[in-house]
């Protein structure tokens, strides 16, 4: 029986490692569920990017649904998303907010004047303190809030005309059938 056991400890470890493998397999390994889904975004007060002694706040933002778009000029990933969005962008039927992110404002503005602007609003978040409670783990990065100011969606990564169109615009024609 004690030359069996390492045999019966490589079939059990093999065995793990096959299951593990097959789990996430159907899986999409950058979907990262959101706690935060359903209640309500996180309280924050940032500057403006293009006018600091301006702010935003979660408050200022309330009474109509809008969507937090994280992004970096040192982001190669925002890079890609960055002309869905200039294409797209205006054509969600809500706000589309920018969250600089841990990020140099020259360097955020200098980005935006060369790759055009499609934000209504453009928040800087400089040391990355309020993206913690958001629960960002990267740039890009896109939060989906309702006029209450509950998160609604989370998508990780860029967003593609795909997304938008297969997860992004039916969330939002989710949250206008709940206004009426």
């Amino acid at each position: 029986m004690s030359r069996l056991a390492p045999l019966l400890g490589f079939v059990l470890l093999a065995a793990l490692l096959g299951f593990g493998i097959w789990w996430n397999s159907g899986h999409d390994q950058r979907e990262v569920p959101s706690p935060l889904i359903d209640k309500a975004a996180p309280a924050f007060v940032l500057p403006r990017l293009d006018d600091p002694a301006q702010s935003v706040s979660r408050a200022s933002l309330l009474g109509k649904p809008y969507l937090i778009n994280v992004f970096a000029s040192w982001c190669i990933a925002c890079g890609e998303e960055h002309p869905v969005l200039m294409t797209d962008g205006k054509q969600i039927g809500v706000p589309l907010i920018g969250y600089d992110y841990k990020d140099d404002p020259a360097e955020a503005k200098a980005w935006l004047a060369e790759h055009g602007n499609p934000y209504d609003t453009v928040i800087a978040d400089r040391e990355g303190r309020s993206a913690i409670d958001f629960g960002v783990y990267g740039a890009p990065e896109s939060f989906l809030i309702d006029a209450q100011g509950v998160i609604r969606y989370k998508h990780i990564g860029p967003l593609t005309p795909e997304v938008i169109a297969s997860e992004l615009k039916p969330a939002i024609d989710a949250l206008q059938r709940e206004a009426h």
